[in-house]
């Protein structure tokens, strides 16, 4: 039986309650970001807990997830464009700040490096992390990746906020000791090419990625595979099967 442990704080960071979930005991940590505006538990609702079960119980992997605050704001269109791109930039403080310390005391390491993982706006997040964050996140399985996020805002103007946390957008910005850590982490972008698909998104994210010289693949599965859950239940074993070998 997978062993899970649930926590709950409030944050300031991002203003609300935050639930923090963890599956497993050993292994590498793995931030498993929920799609759009999913919870911390998503991912075992969606039964990706259950497929990557022989990788947690083989000591290999120990997955996290945090509610998506940032995506579910969105969504819900919470007071106005201008506070979601202020929580979307304050979304990755808190995981930087507080999510990692905790996954950190969690394996009883503060040195620890975190990988990454999401689909859709999971892999937007999944991708950002590595890039805002090089000194902490190693790297990232960016699943069917949304990137150029800025048709989901009911907004023309675009602040600070949301170009500090967009890395279609930032990460042609780079340089100096930031960009040279960067370019020792690594970015893989599987995407499906079938219904609700756009893999261009993911060569979109590869090419500014590349231009700086950070190292990353996109791995096309296919004119048949959709945006969906049974796509991403395939794929993640595979890739964290094969990073763990």
């Amino acid at each position: 039986m997978t062993e899970k442990l649930k926590a709950k704080w409030h944050s300031e960071r991002v203003q609300r309650e935050v639930t923090m979930v963890r599956w497993g005991t050993l292994g590498q940590p793995v931030l498993l970001f929920p799609t759009a505006g999913g919870d911390a538990e998503e991912i075992e609702r969606f039964h990706m807990i259950t497929v990557l079960r022989p990788l947690i119980e083989a000591g290999k992997i120990k997955i996290y997830s945090c509610d998506s605050v940032a995506g579910a704001a969105l969504i819900a269109r919470e007071k106005n464009p201008r506070h979601q791109m202020w929580l979307q930039n304050q979304f990755h403080q808190y995981v930087r700040h507080e999510v990692v310390p905790a996954i950190r005391k969690d394996c009883e390491s503060q040195e620890i490096e975190v990988w990454t993982a999401g689909a859709s706006i999971g892999a937007f997040h999944a991708v950002a992390m590595v890039c805002r964050f090089p000194d902490v996140f190693a790297r990232a399985c960016a699943m069917s990746g949304t990137y150029d996020i800025r048709r989901f805002y009911d907004a023309t103007d675009f602040t600070d906020d949301f170009w500090v946390s967009s890395p279609v957008h930032f990460v042609p910005t780079l340089s100096g000791p930031h960009l040279d850590k960067l370019r020792t982490r690594y970015v893989l972008l599987p995407s499906g090419e079938g219904r609700a698909e756009d893999i261009g998104e993911s060569w979109r994210m590869a090419k500014a990625l590349g231009k700086q010289g950070v190292p990353n693949r996109v791995d096309p599965w296919g004119a048949h595979v959709p945006h969906d859950w049974e796509t991403w239940r395939k794929m993640l074993p595979q890739y964290l099967g094969e990073w763990t070998k």
